[in-house]
């Protein structure tokens, strides 16, 4: 029973040499996603969450208040260090992307992806409501990890391997489990008549997703709890049984790719299904990422990295304790991170569907008609098609989603009002279309409007996309946010 592939054993218990492409996919596909973190950060940050954003982040923490460490921001806070940060973070993760930590010695891409994972953290910490995703943590974790995957100068760690099947176990066994426990329509395998349609920012394709024959979205759903209720199992499985579970992974990843934007999600589930994937699978598919076959001995692991990565195992083996009861707990968490450095976190997504869709419609007055505010992947005028925006995450627009389902929100939505009743230019930034061009409106409203894909039928005469009707207001026409 050969568990990682032939030859691992050749570079001792702690290191396998046909996991190579594993680490190849791995460290730049994570570094990729923290390069989108990072500039989606440094764009919408400011205008979130500045000195004069919607919730501003104080310059420096009240006295007495500790938030979770580490974080940059512990002792102050500016608008330019915050981008200092994003960008610089972007940029270093593009040198992993490109490959260059990796070609020194394992020490420098661990110090890269340590310096990732710090860095994403402070900025998590700070971001509060704006920052509350399951993606977000995700990709903490993911980062630390890939900090303990060596470089070309060593094999890669076996144990940091394992250590990602654990992760993308979580992540797919956890959102099967929230939904079995959820909503009944993921047990009578009808979620899908609804969540196409419902789903928080529909991409080109859900339009015909939806419209699919309804047996075939009940053969969708099985899919699904195959797919994250059992299969997630066979990850830990020997080769080539783990890869044939990853490939599993990657299709209906792909699927839910097609279907919908859930910002760098499913981008970075694709990745982390790499680590059960070994040479030998992958090397049809990445020949570059692959070392050419020869005679030469693979290189070893220095011991002071093999001692690095086995208390690293240690402590995550320990971690594990909380995510693992959670999986089998009936009062079962979603997206939960146990400990302040957001590692052994609990994952799931979508233990609820919502039978129709609401969507709050911004619209400001010029003295003579109302004008709507376009944005940028929330559905708005009916004729405008649903765009693609994953992996990039549209914070303010997946705000607007939770706004629509009656969740609290005028903590931030208020202050929204008044910038553009100010005609703020960073907040102005944030949306796809200003009807003033920067000018500012007399009055501003927020309507609710029921909103439904049209049928074949209603696509062919009107051109339309959508059909809304008008719900009731949240906020009445106002003057001023005071």
């Amino acid at each position: 029973m050969d568990w990682f592939g032939p030859g691992w054993l050749d570079a001792g218990w702690l290191g396998s040499a046909n996991y190579d492409a594993a680490r190849f996919v791995l460290q730049r596909g994570i570094a990729a996603v923290f390069v989108i973190a990072f500039v989606s950060s440094a764009r919408q940050f400011p205008a979130l969450l500045g000195e004069r954003g919607l919730l501003p982040t104080p310059r420096r923490p009240a006295p007495g208040t500790h938030p979770p460490v580490p974080s940059l921001f512990h002792w102050r806070y500016s608008d330019a260090l915050l981008r200092t940060l994003a960008w610089s973070g972007a940029v270093l993760a593009l040198t992993v992307v490109l490959g260059l930590p990796q070609l020194g010695p394992p020490w420098l891409p661990m110090l890269v992806f340590l310096a990732l994972w710090l860095g994403y953290m402070s900025i998590v910490n700070a971001g509060g409501t704006f920052y509350g995703f399951g993606w977000e943590i995700l990709l903490l974790e993911a980062g630390f990890l890939a900090a303990f995957l060596g470089s070309s100068q060593s094999t890669t760690p076996v144990i940091t391997l394992w250590l990602f099947r654990w992760l993308v176990f979580r992540l797919e066994f956890g959102a099967g489990m929230i939904k079995m426990r959820g909503d009944r329509v993921w047990r009578d395998l009808t979620a899908l008549y609804y969540h196409h349609e419902t789903q928080p920012m529909p991409n080109p394709l859900s339009w015909f997703f939806h419209h699919l024959p309804r047996p075939l979205h009940k053969v969708e759903v099985l899919g699904n709890h195959v797919a994250q209720l059992f299969v997630p199992f066979l990850l830990f499985a020997p080769q080539p049984v783990a890869a044939w579970a990853a490939a599993v992974v990657v299709a209906t990843q792909l699927w839910l790719v097609l279907s919908g934007n859930f910002a760098w999600l499913n981008a970075l589930t694709l990745v982390l299904a790499a680590s059960a994937v070994g040479d030998d699978a992958l090397a049809a598919l990445l020949p570059w990422a692959v070392p050419a076959a020869g005679g030469t001995q693979p290189p070893g692991m220095p011991w002071w990295l093999a001692a690095v990565v086995l208390a690293m195992g240690l402590a995550m083996l320990v971690l594990a304790w909380w995510p693992l009861r959670n999986l089998f707990s009936p009062n079962q968490l979603m997206n939960a991170s146990f400990n302040r450095w957001r590692l052994g976190n609990a994952y799931g997504a979508f233990g609820s569907i919502t039978r129709e869709r609401h969507e709050v419609v911004v619209e400001g007055w010029d003295g003579q008609a109302w004008l709507e505010y376009g944005f940028h992947g929330k559905p708005g005028p009916v004729g405008r098609m649903p765009r693609q925006f994953a992996p990039y995450h549209l914070r303010l627009d997946w705000m607007m989603w939770f706004l629509a389902l009656g969740q609290p929100g005028m903590h931030w939505f208020a202050p929204f009002l008044g910038k553009l009743l100010a005609a703020d230019p960073a907040t102005l930034r944030l949306l796809r279309h200003d009807p003033f061009g920067g000018a500012a409106p007399e009055m501003v409203r927020a309507r609710v409007f029921a909103y439904r894909f049209t049928t074949w039928r209603e696509r062919r005469e009107t051109g339309d996309w959508w059909v809304r009707e008008w719900v009731g207001d949240l906020v009445p026409a106002t003057a001023s946010m005071g």
